[in-house]
């Protein structure tokens, strides 16, 4: 290894902003067990598979349907 580099004419990663953020997130296991289920099949693990879903609907726009259903 050298002493010292030089850095003066290097660039900046330009996947900086395209690194992911790691977070806790609870999701039911019936959820959990359809991801996982669909990484067998495709041979992607289930946190990417759950990652690109929601790309995609960032991507779309999509909105969840929040309808609450009254168990009277």
């Amino acid at each position: 290894m050298k002493q010292e580099y030089d850095f003066s004419q290097s660039v900046k990663n330009p996947y900086l902003k395209k690194l992911k953020k790691q977070v806790t997130i609870r999701l039911e296991e019936d959820v959990v067990d359809y991801f996982k289920a669909l990484a067998e099949e495709t041979g992607i693990s289930y946190q990417s598979l759950i990652n690109l879903y929601l790309q995609d609907c960032v991507k779309s726009q999509r909105k969840p349907s929040l309808e609450w259903v009254s168990k009277v």
